[in-house]
């Protein structure tokens, strides 16, 4: 494993490659994930292997019980596999101490949640800075990006606002815009439109659809076909393992986009 250089990190992911070479956000070889529930074994993920691209949109799907929410938590470094490796860049995972795996948290992942996660005392401006916080970068310069992000998801005039104070939809533009304070490998996003109605759900896949053509490299685990469909790629599991990796055209992603507008347009004459 390399060492975790703490000091230029944000910039890391997205120096440029040769032109015949792939770049990859995060590479899954053979992974497993097994918990111990009452003297019984339970194999949530079975040898599960892809890689994603940097620059790469993909959706996660599976039943109840696929693995999703356990490929979810590794993937965001929050457990390490039992078995397998798991790289982002040139480290992987499952050799990593706990310390750095807290440190690979906050400094190359933007975590997006479906209940916001928000810390209510904070303001927008604020909110946004929290992953720099840990990391004792609170100065002018940090200051300025994160008045640009909020600026860039369209909350350029609620940046004194708290979160009581904002939509449902807001709140889940503050914590994108969180997400990318610290330039990570990839945003990694957990049923982000699961509290949204049909037309806010519309402006976040909207600014997923913009950071990714920007060059952002989004996972986005979801239960919902219409946000699937959004992706470049939708991975399937099922029963712990890999089902199916398939690439979604263009010609369907258009599609999911005109139905989502439809479905705000009906929504919205029928107010």
């Amino acid at each position: 494993m390399s060492n975790i250089d703490p000091h230029g990190l944000a910039n890391q992911s997205h120096v440029a490659a040769p032109a015949d070479s792939k770049v990859f956000a995060t590479s899954i070889r053979d992974l497993t994930k097994e918990y111990v529930l009452k003297s019984e074994t339970v194999k949530a993920l079975r040898g599960v292997s892809f890689d994603v691209q940097e620059g790469d949109y993909v959706a996660i799907m599976g039943p109840s019980g696929s693995g999703k929410s356990t490929l979810l938590n590794l993937l965001g470094c929050l457990d390490k596999p039992t078995s397998g490796s798991l790289y982002l860049g040139d480290d992987d995972i499952a050799e990593m101490t706990d310390d750095q795996l807290a440190e690979i948290r906050s400094m190359r992942i933007g975590f997006v949640f479906q209940s916001y996660n928000l810390i209510q005392q904070l303001s927008v401006v604020e909110n946004i800075q929290v992953p720099l916080y840990y990391q004792g970068k609170l100065g002018s310069d940090e200051k300025r990006r994160a008045v640009e992000l909020a600026e860039r998801v369209g909350l350029g005039d609620r940046l004194s606002h708290r979160p009581a104070q904002l939509s449902g939809g807001q709140q889940q533009r503050v914590a994108i815009a969180r997400s990318l304070v610290n330039d990570p490998f990839f945003v990694l996003a957990d049923e982000p439109t699961g509290n949204l109605d049909s037309a806010t759900t519309e402006e976040i896949l909207a600014i997923f659809d913009e950071l990714n053509s920007d060059g952002r490299t989004i996972i986005i685990v979801t239960h919902e076909d219409h946000v699937a469909d959004r992706a470049k790629r939708i991975i399937l599991l099922k029963d712990g393992m890999l089902h199916s990796d398939e690439k979604v055209s263009e010609e369907r992603r258009d599609a999911a986009r005109f139905a989502q507008r439809q479905a705000v347009k009906e929504l919205l004459a029928k107010q």
